[in-house]
């Protein structure tokens, strides 16, 4: 369907080497998109890479830390360079500590803030003029259910998080008259590295989520390739400072 179409588009993937990221990255790649992945670890990066080839699609890698403003921006040139345009950009590089409020040291405060928010805002700052020059694009930063809920173990992923859901209407207003059309996702309980790690150290975790889940289960990656392809392509020119959850329902339970 050619609404969907994105052949001859050129997306860039942060944290796109694992869990979510790549599981949007094949999503856009299976609908035609040349794609580069940002990732720290070199051997998930070629990993991802081959995983990307093997759908027929163009794909790149970038081995880089997203929490220096520099190597963001840096980021961004290389992939336009190589391909002469940037279309789609997903910020979806993640991390988090899970402590009680008190016990974070200010340096883990400003390393979830850092990875998970400010990463967001660079990017996107950085392939604002590409865009534009090319007479739009798509934004696509990733939030979270902690975007919607408080949680006793994770202040600063919630604070990074509900600040990607307002950096997102900020975006989307003030880009519009670009044509460049910005929205978030916000991942429910999606079974990833990241959340197995949560399952070893909340008790209970595993559980409760089932329990509340509609849909009886843990979301996985390849959950979100839809949206990914949905918000990336010609389909949703007319939606934009959205955050829509792909949770199984979770949010909708009382």
């Amino acid at each position: 369907m050619r609404l969907f179409d994105l052949r001859g588009k050129v997306a860039l993937v942060t944290g796109g080497n694992g869990g979510i990221g790549l599981g949007m990255a094949q999503g856009l790649a299976e609908a035609g998109a040349a794609v580069t992945v940002v990732g720290r670890d070199k051997a998930k990066n070629a990993a991802a890479v081959r995983a990307l080839e093997s759908l027929g699609a163009k794909a790149a890698a970038i081995e880089t830390d997203i929490t220096a403003e520099e190597t963001c921006r840096k980021a961004v040139a290389t992939t336009v360079e190589r391909h002469g345009r940037l279309d789609i950009l997903v910020n979806n590089a993640g991390t988090n500590i899970r402590k009680q409020p008190e016990a974070y040291a200010l340096a883990e405060w400003h390393t979830v803030l850092a990875t998970n928010l400010t990463s967001a805002f660079v990017f996107a700052q950085a392939a604002y003029p590409t865009m534009r020059q090319a007479g739009g694009g798509k934004i696509i930063n990733i939030g979270s259910m902690m975007s919607i809920f408080g949680a006793a173990f994770a202040a600063p992923y919630a604070a990074s998080k509900g600040g990607i859901v307002q950096l997102t209407k900020a975006l989307a207003t003030a880009w519009a008259k670009d044509n460049i059309q910005v929205n978030a996702v916000l991942p429910g309980w999606i079974d990833t590295e990241l959340t197995r790690t949560a399952r070893r150290q909340i008790e209970g975790l595993h559980e409760r989520v089932l329990a509340r889940t509609p849909a009886g289960r843990w979301g996985l990656p390849e959950d979100h390739a839809g949206i990914a392809v949905f918000l990336a392509s010609r389909a949703s020119d007319f939606i934009t400072g959205t955050a829509i959850p792909v949770d199984g329902g979770y949010a909708i339970q009382g």
